[in-house]
């Protein structure tokens, strides 16, 4: 047959047509594919997360002799008691002084850590001077040197300025841990913001400060919710420098309340009671992260693309 006979009769055309379609069909399916390895893997993620915050939640809702019995019934899993957060709650254990003060320290940390880390960005992300990058690279430095190797002199120093078995001296101690973190962060969350906004703000008549909170607050805000938040999680849950720094049980924060009821020192190990406080523990973590979670992203993947 001849291509002007297959022209004739439409046979090419219906060939691209099926092509076409073919194509189409295929791309189709690739996508349903990708979706479908997403969703696998997204559940899968999901589970590894969630299976053992449900397991805890529903734990804490349980007695003590049925989180150790040593054959469980099914239908003891959903035999729920708020005996354990009564308890907890309850002035023998006052769980909630405890709470009080992680808060305390937790958001001076977080508070302190963002400012500082805004200032120390701003320096090292919009002035020029000898030694900037040498002087950047060693507080990058500092992020991979563990606290546990400086917390003797930290200690003693902290001790001779009478800032041990208090909650400033925690939130000081906190701050210098975690700020590192918050001036990488904001260094590289001011070099994303071009030059040219902040110049304008001075030729309009504004200061370094009200340049920076006026003009530039808007577009840092994810840098320094990134820097705060981390600074919450991290002190909210530390408890080694809380065990070297404080002596006074009045000033416990939650991790070492909940070491002493892992340890008894409230009478027998209650797991009921160790659980519900461990649900405690995660409930502020959980809903900060909810609800900060984009800026948390957008500051850790900020100086990432500089257009």
């Amino acid at each position: 047959m001849t291509v002007a006979t297959l022209t004739k009769t439409g046979a090419p055309q219906d060939l691209r047509v099926r092509n076409t379609r073919g194509a189409a069909a295929a791309g189709r399916a690739e996508s349903r594919t990708k979706l479908t390895l997403y969703w696998l893997g997204g559940t899968l993620a999901a589970l590894v997360f969630l299976v053992p915050l449900v397991w805890s939640v529903l734990r804490s809702f349980q007695s003590n002799d049925a989180i150790v019995a040593t054959d469980p019934k099914a239908g003891d899993l959903f035999s729920l008691t708020t005996a354990n957060f009564s308890a907890l709650f309850s002035s023998d254990l006052d769980i909630l002084r405890s709470v009080g003060n992680s808060l305390v320290v937790a958001v001076g940390t977080a508070v302190l850590t963002a400012v500082v880390a805004t200032l120390a960005g701003y320096g090292f992300g919009r002035f020029t001077f000898r030694g900037r990058n040498v002087l950047f690279g060693l507080v990058v430095v500092t992020m991979m040197v563990p606290f546990q190797a400086i917390i003797t002199p930290l200690y003693l120093q902290m001790n001779a300025m009478g800032l041990t078995d208090s909650r400033l001296g925690l939130v000081l101690f906190y701050t210098t841990v975690n700020l590192p973190f918050g001036v990488f962060v904001m260094r590289n969350a001011f070099e994303t913001i071009p030059a040219e906004i902040e110049d304008s703000a001075r030729v309009d008549g504004a200061g370094t400060m009200r340049a920076l909170v006026s003009v530039l607050r808007p577009m840092l805000i994810p840098g320094m919710a990134t820097s705060a938040l981390y600074a919450f999680l991290a002190s909210w849950t530390e408890f080694l420098g809380a065990l070297t720094f404080l002596t006074d049980d009045r000033l416990y924060t939650l991790p070492l309340s909940l070491v002493n009821l892992q340890s008894g020192a409230y009478g027998a190990v209650n797991y009921g009671y160790l659980v519900a406080g461990a649900v405690v523990a995660m409930i502020p973590c959980v809903i900060l992260y909810v609800a900060l979670q984009r800026f948390y992203v957008a500051g850790l993947a900020s100086g990432a693309v500089k257009g």
